[in-house]
């Protein structure tokens, strides 16, 4: 009997599964490269296009890129820098009174402003009338006794010298004058003594500033001991205000101190937009904080407008030193890139050049360069991303109110103080106002992004 052929043996499906992978996997790469390619050609520019929007600069297939630029110049650089403080007034007085007795009437109103000798409260004023009543009738009585007894003493020298009266009479009565006299200087010193607590009833303000709130009410008995007061009075004008700096600062604001120069401060509120109040530095502690490693410093400042409050919190703006001749560009115009910060210095032949710098403190926006620049650069203030070293450059006036701190730009504006520092913050990082200020930060108008060149 014939055996029956075998049918053709079949692939099974883990098999026909380890062959589809490969394929399958080089399909779906193949696909993701696709859509990124295409991604990319509808998001990037094409040649000759500049970025859209932001103020970069745009030029034609081929053409020049539209920059705005400015000289650097040379001036009196100020370096500021700002710190935390805390509005302390110059001088506190609680009122209190001096001699015991009830409280009668108060004269003044709580949180007003009173003056130095202005009458603020008066005490039952009887039992010390009395006290001052008795003194002067021990006084005259002490007195006429006195005039009696020099009386006496002239007619007792008139007999001596006639030898009718005993030598020890006379010296006896010339004794008798002088406990008078003396009794005359102990009353004369207890009247003056009674006055004055009769005076002491009247409490009177013992300076100019804003009474604070009343601590007893009429009616009650209140005593010299009392450690609360009446009232506290708080000198408004001129106000002080206390502040910590760094270590480091030190030996420049206390040589200020030591040479008689003025040290302006600006006091700002938290916005740090807003001047409060500007004055001077007064004086500095006597020691450093080793926990902190700050010296505090007490600066005043008029207070006309009661603008500045006890204890109130503010942000404090120091001028450090003055640097004369230096060179300052806009803040914007300062870039960074893996070779350092860099500006691009505008050409003659309307071309730019990639030029490292070395950058000091920003203030209203203008930073000072230490080195890499010359009074009279022009350098690219907006307009900076697609630029390269050696890019052909068209160059535009520059914005009204644009520039940060250039001509024309707004320089006494609140807004462009509050970026006054003394600090170097990485720049292309935009800085909150009245922080560090940053080279190549959003510091600009026309609202230029900054972007890392590896250039």
């Amino acid at each position: 009997m014939s055996t029956p052929p075998h049918p053709p043996p079949t692939q099974s499906p883990r098999k026909q599964t380890s062959i589809l992978k490969p394929i399958i996997g080089l399909l779906i790469l193949a696909a993701v490269a696709y859509g990124g390619w295409v991604v990319y050609k509808r998001t990037t520019p094409a040649e000759g296009e500049g970025p859209g929007g932001g103020g970069g600069g745009r030029r034609g297939a081929g053409g020049p890129s539209t920059i705005t630029a400015q000289e650097a110049r040379e001036m009196d650089f100020e370096e500021w820098t700002t710190v935390s403080g805390t509005v302390t007034p110059l001088n506190v007085v609680t009122v209190r009174s001096r001699v015991d007795g009830q409280l009668m009437q108060l004269h003044f109103s709580e949180g007003a402003m009173v003056k130095e000798g202005d009458l603020l409260a008066e005490i039952d004023p009887r039992p010390f009338q009395v006290q001052l009543d008795q003194a002067v009738g021990q006084k005259s009585r002490n007195e006429a006794l006195l005039q009696n007894a020099l009386a006496d003493q002239d007619r007792y020298q008139k007999l001596l010298k006639q030898d009718s009266i005993a030598r020890q009479q006379v010296d006896a009565q010339a004794s008798l004058v002088s406990q008078y006299r003396a009794a005359m200087v102990s009353d004369t010193a207890a009247v003056a003594a009674a006055q004055l607590q009769l005076d002491y009833t009247k409490i009177a303000a013992p300076l100019s500033g804003r009474a604070g709130l009343r601590q007893v009410d009429p009616g009650n008995l209140i005593r010299s001991s009392d450690a609360s007061g009446l009232v506290s009075i708080t000198q408004m004008d001129p106000m002080g205000m206390v502040f910590s700096v760094p270590q480091s600062l030190v030996s420049l604001l206390v040589g200020h101190l030591n040479d008689g120069t003025e040290v302006p401060v600006e006091a700002l509120g938290q916005d740090l937009r807003g001047v409060l109040a500007k004055g001077k530095l007064l004086t500095s502690d006597n020691e450093i904080d080793t926990t902190s490693g700050t010296l505090r410093l007490k600066a005043e400042f008029p207070n006309a407008d009661s603008r500045l409050f006890p204890n109130q919190f503010v942000n404090v703006r120091i001028r450090v030193r003055v640097m004369p001749k230096s060179v300052t560009v806009p803040a914007t115009a300062v870039q960074e890139s893996s070779r350092g910060r860099f500006v691009y210095v505008v050409q003659p032949d309307n071309t730019v050049t990639f030029t490292s710098v070395e950058s000091g403190a920003t203030y209203r926006e203008l930073t000072r360069i230490a080195k890499g620049l010359k009074p009279g650069d022009k350098v690219v203030t907006s307009g900076l991303d697609r630029l390269r070293d050696g890019s052909t450059v068209v160059v535009v006036s520059q914005p009204p109110g644009s520039g940060g701190g250039g001509p024309g730009g707004k320089k006494d504006d609140p807004a462009a103080a509050a970026e006054a520092t003394g600090s170097q913050p990485t720049p292309g990082n935009p800085s909150p106002p009245g922080t560090a200020g940053t080279p190549g930060s959003a510091g600009a108008r026309d609202g230029q992004q900054s972007h890392r060149k590896d250039s």
